[in-house]
């Protein structure tokens, strides 16, 4: 009998676990979990604090005796501390701070990533009990909601308007706080050209947030007056003061106890893995936040989703019992809500093809969700980014109001991405129509024929 240990409560973790009980019942399966919330959506963290998910446990994809019922066995708790690769032993350090070493078969190792401090001094010295935040877990999600109705802070400042950062933006403005973002880049949401950032930017200020951006924040301190932030902006010093910080400046793969045993990091200081999830230690797996990204378009990055995760941690699964699953790599397709906002994509942008050495172009077009004659039509705002030598599709990105389907329909590109379509090829789809849903061109396919035009156009 195959005993397989997962390291990590996550997406990775528990996804490797459930694939290899699936195809074979007789394998036995440890998850060594650092918490006691294994299976916890992160992704649904800011939902909780809108008051639009609750209870906490609402955000347990799976509760610890579902997961149990398919026969694992759980190790709550429990922090993995170092792998005896030669004698196939990984060591532990159990609830009651006892060292522990568990004999395996199969090891696979899904220990995710960890906030990143981006180099702001001041940070390690503070923590929830000052009013410094990050929101990574469900133990930081357990401090903030304390602080939060303990201290009852009036104001707060968000370092970082990403994803979360800006789920968090709002959420903060949904208590009744008042937000100020401060931004590296140009714009928020820098995974988006700045002519669509800026379109969430509008939104966010139109909910009362202070956006802040071109800002390098280098410091932070507990003065009498508060939670002092300090930075650059545009060259500049600047200073804000608030009740409340929440740092979210993305994460760096936690690769700790695979570095130790042996393992090679390669993109983003990730550990590197084939496509098959081996780390190329005998009889240990990696997936998640921790490995290289295999992406269709760029071949190894390091690109952390949850989305991915999950893909991976079912191919190291079911490798790890003897299978031949190989991850078929990723696009990075992405999605946001913010406020009543949606923003979304799939593939590269223009200056991430032209550095992969695509020949790029990008335009811009603007198509309504639905027919305009029936009524609450919207306009969906596109940049489609080709190569101008084949026409092939490299990427799309699109912001629209909530209720224009964007998430579904970044998914057609991001089909048509997995696919190699050309562009002109999205024509050709045969996409669903009814006046209060869609057009007989939907969308995505005038979006796609304005790119397709403008290329015409170029080369006559």
């Amino acid at each position: 009998m195959t005993h397989l240990i997962a390291i990590g409560g996550s997406d990775a973790g528990i996804s490797a676990a459930l694939r290899a009980r699936e195809l074979d019942p007789a394998t036995e399966v440890t998850v060594v979990v650092a918490d006691e919330y294994p299976n916890f959506s992160i992704c649904g963290i800011p939902y909780y604090f809108t008051g639009e998910v609750q209870p906490w446990q609402s955000l347990a994809h799976r509760t610890a005796a579902d997961l149990e019922a398919t026969g694992m066995r759980l190790r709550l708790n429990t922090y993995a501390t170092g792998i005896d690769v030669a004698g196939q032993r990984l060591e532990v350090r159990n609830p009651d701070g006892q060292i522990e070493e568990l004999a395996y078969d199969e090891l696979m190792v899904g220990t995710g990533a960890l906030p990143s401090h981006a180099g702001i001094t001041g940070l390690d010295g503070l923590g929830p009990e000052d009013g410094v935040h990050v929101i990574h877990s469900m133990g930081d999600t357990f401090a903030l909601d304390r602080d939060l109705t303990d201290r009852q802070p009036q104001s707060t400042i968000i370092v970082g308007a990403g994803y979360v950062g800006l789920e968090m933006a709002e959420a903060f403005t949904v208590r009744g706080l008042r937000v100020t973002q401060l931004q590296r880049g140009s714009e928020v949401l820098s995974t988006l050209d700045p002519e669509l950032g800026a379109l969430v930017r509008d939104e966010i200020e139109a909910h009362g947030v202070e956006v802040v951006t071109d800002t390098t924040v280098t410091g932070i301190e507990k003065t009498p007056a508060g939670l002092t932030v300090t930075g650059t902006h545009r060259g500049e010093p600047i200073q804000r003061t608030a009740d409340l910080v929440l740092v979210v400046v993305g994460v760096r793969p936690n690769t700790e106890l695979l570095e130790q045993a042996g393992a090679t990091l390669g993109a983003g200081r990730a550990v590197v893995v084939d496509e098959w999830m081996r780390t190329g230690l005998p009889h240990v797996w990696a997936a998640g936040d921790g490995i290289i990204t295999h992406h269709r378009l760029l071949g190894v990055t390091y690109l952390p989703l949850g989305t991915t995760s999950h893909k991976q941690g079912r191919v190291a699964g079911e490798n790890a019992i003897g299978g031949d699953a190989r991850f078929a790599g990723s696009v990075g397709t992405q999605v946001v809500k913010v406020f009543d906002l949606v923003a979304a994509r799939t593939g590269l942008r223009d200056h991430e093809a032209e550095g992969a050495g695509y020949a790029a172009m990008t335009t811009a077009a603007a198509a309504d969700d639905h027919k305009r004659y029936y009524p609450g039509a919207h306009p969906i705002q596109f940049r489609i980014t080709g190569d101008t030598r084949d026409g092939r599709l490299l990427g799309a990105q699109l912001v629209g109001r909530r209720g224009t389907e964007v998430s579904k329909r970044v998914d057609t590109y991001a089909t048509a991405l997995y696919a190699g379509l050309t562009i002109e090829q999205i024509s050709d789809l045969d996409l669903s129509y009814t006046p209060p849903l869609g057009s007989p061109w939907d969308a995505v396919q005038v979006a796609a024929q304005a790119w397709s035009a403008t290329r015409a156009s170029l080369l006559v």
